[in-house]
């Protein structure tokens, strides 16, 4: 009898233990199992964007390293030599080129959202009043470079040769009516060379950064539907990494779409 008694007293405290366990809710991550990946960044509005998606990736067991970057060199060698496990800053054109010039093997996973390209003044409210001989700021890497001249043509200050594309140079310009002069400068020195120019052709990004507003205060701006689509870049093979993956999917939230609806208000546009 002590003994059944005791088999009982044993089988009842098994199974309270098994209702408890199956009570239990399952922790948050820990910091010790949490992965770090380091995402390098242009401060605006790619920075700002990596900000929304981190308490998502918070909640996936992810810590999100952003390391914000100013150029448009580093970001990409950074992701090759394995100092970031990605970077979130530039359209396929520029990966594409500088990828190819370098002999990088990098990728894309997620295309995120458009920065239409526009035209900047201090001096002047309308592409009309342009006088001979204006300056005119473009930047001076080769893709952005090639897309501002296309823009510039397209506001009717110069024309480009047939097939100039996104490759096109000042060579490749063959009408300058008002012979304006075209000034290649670093494109993070654009806004603040607004001073001198009498015209700026300014990526978004860099624009905002200076309190410029495109939908205000842009004379002229690409369509939305520009090709020039901004995309979270990693190293081929990344791409199926868990970590990655997660944020790739994050990027292309609705959270994220929505942040970008209403922090840019048409200024950046979703691309998904």
């Amino acid at each position: 009898m002590k003994k059944f008694t005791l088999l009982v007293i044993i089988a009842v405290l098994a199974l309270s233990a098994f209702i408890a366990g199956c009570g239990k809710t399952t922790p948050a991550p820990s910091a010790a199992d949490k992965k770090t990946i380091k995402v390098g960044a242009t401060a605006v509005p790619h920075a700002e964007i990596l900000n929304v998606v981190k308490p998502i990736l918070e909640k996936e067991g992810i810590n999100l390293v952003i390391v914000e970057m100013s150029d448009y060199v580093r970001p990409n060698m950074a992701v090759a030599e394995k100092e970031l496990d990605a970077n979130f800053f530039q359209h396929i054109p520029y990966l594409t080129k500088f990828s190819a010039e370098r002999n990088l093997d990098l990728t894309y996973t997620a295309a995120v959202h458009i920065e239409p390209m526009g035209i900047y003044s201090k001096k002047i409210k309308n592409l009309n009043d342009l006088e001979n001989g204006a300056s005119i700021g473009i930047p001076n890497d080769p893709t952005n470079g090639g897309r501002a001249l296309a823009l510039l043509a397209k506001a009717g200050i110069i024309k480009l040769k047939d097939g100039a594309g996104i490759t096109a140079t000042i060579s490749d310009i063959t009408d300058n009516p008002k012979s304006v002069k075209i000034r290649e400068l670093e494109a993070a020195q654009l806004p603040r060379s607004l001073d001198d120019l009498t015209l700026a052709v300014i990526n978004t990004n860099y624009a905002l950064e200076a309190k410029l507003v495109p939908s205000k205060d842009a004379l002229f701006t690409e369509q939305k539907d520009s090709p020039y689509v901004n995309i979270l870049t990693v190293r081929k093979g990344d791409e199926n990494r868990p970590e990655i993956q997660k944020l790739t999917k994050a990027l292309t939230s609705e959270e994220v779409k929505k942040f970008i609806n209403e922090k840019y208000q048409g200024a950046i546009v979703p691309a998904f």
